[in-house]
């Protein structure tokens, strides 16, 4: 009788669908262009961390990362895309997906906005990461709805239900509260 084997489960069959697609995209990030342009095409993206969507962490470097992407070689091209991310206009920072770091494009936030009352509003609060003059950084919170503009509320009424979350991805079905 064979021994079974002992490897360890790869990455592949571990990660999320939308995950695997984000890295078999095959389009490593190394700019804050390309940085926008991944967040853009995907729409909803986690800052690092598992989840069900793709996360741009694991995208500048290449790979998934284990344990803090802090001291992986690319530590400070990392921080220095997420933050130029984080000070985007077209993006929202908020903790929608698992309560993480999530960057929204601004081309979903009708839809997100349409699908808001399916999540905890904290959620969708928008976060700017600002720096004091003594160095330390300090979160502003503007909560939900104060940060929508008046055109995204408008598109967000001539869309239904089911083409908001649709639009806002397969991840909607299993963390939408309502």
């Amino acid at each position: 009788m064979r021994a079974k084997s002992k490897r360890a489960p790869t990455y592949q069959s571990l990660a999320p669908k939308r995950m695997i697609d984000a890295i078999a995209d095959n389009r490593r990030v190394n700019t804050s262009a390309e940085a926008l342009a991944f967040v853009r095409r995907q729409g909803v993206v986690l800052e690092a961390g598992r989840g069900p969507v793709a996360n741009l962490v694991d995208s500048i470097a290449g790979g998934p990362i284990r344990g803090s992407w802090w001291g992986h070689p690319k530590g400070k091209l990392i921080f220095r895309l997420t933050r130029d991310v984080r000070d985007a206009a077209e993006v929202l920072v908020c903790r929608l997906v698992e309560g993480k770091i999530t960057f929204v494009h601004k081309r979903l936030w009708p839809a997100l906005v349409r699908m808001a009352d399916s999540f905890d509003r904290d959620r969708l609060a928008a976060l700017h990461e600002v720096h004091t003059a003594s160095g330390a950084h300090r979160i502003l919170v503007t909560p939900y709805p104060k940060w929508v503009p008046a055109a995204c509320r408008s598109q967000a009424l001539k869309l239904s239900r089911d083409d908001a979350a649709r639009q806002l991805g397969a991840w909607v079905r299993t963390h939408a509260t309502a």
